[in-house]
């Protein structure tokens, strides 16, 4: 199943500007390790298209927004011929499994970056 990563805001490029240092290479450098059939989304890294699900957007009662947003993210997955997106953000997870009914993509399997890991160790 062709995989791709999402680079959520707040490890990207929000760390990036508060701390100087996003989080980009190393789940990539994960992601290399348990699998072999992996893209990037384009755009990529800093440039990435956010989910709309920051800042818990799905408790905030702006849905109508949170899923116009996330229009752009699905248009980008499917873009790329994805089928399992890899997150480590619980927001961006919740949005991005909310969202597959809305856009017609439920065969979509969002997983987290950490359960990736635990079915590479599993035997």
């Amino acid at each position: 199943m062709l995989t791709t990563y999402h680079d959520p805001c707040n490890y990207g490029r929000r760390a990036e500007q508060m701390f100087g240092r996003g989080f980009f290479d190393e789940p990539r450098w994960i992601l290399s390790q348990c699998m072999d059939n992996w893209v990037d989304l384009y755009p990529t890294r800093q440039r990435q298209i956010c989910c709309g699900g920051g800042g818990g957007a799905l408790t905030t009662g702006y849905n109508d927004e949170r899923v116009l947003y996330g229009g752009r993210k699905m248009d980008q997955i499917k873009a790329a011929g994805a089928r399992m997106i890899v997150v480590p953000c619980h927001s961006c997870h919740g949005q991005l499994n909310n969202l597959k009914s809305q856009y017609e993509f439920e065969d979509l399997t969002v997983k987290y970056l950490w359960e990736l890991v635990a079915d590479c160790l599993v035997v």
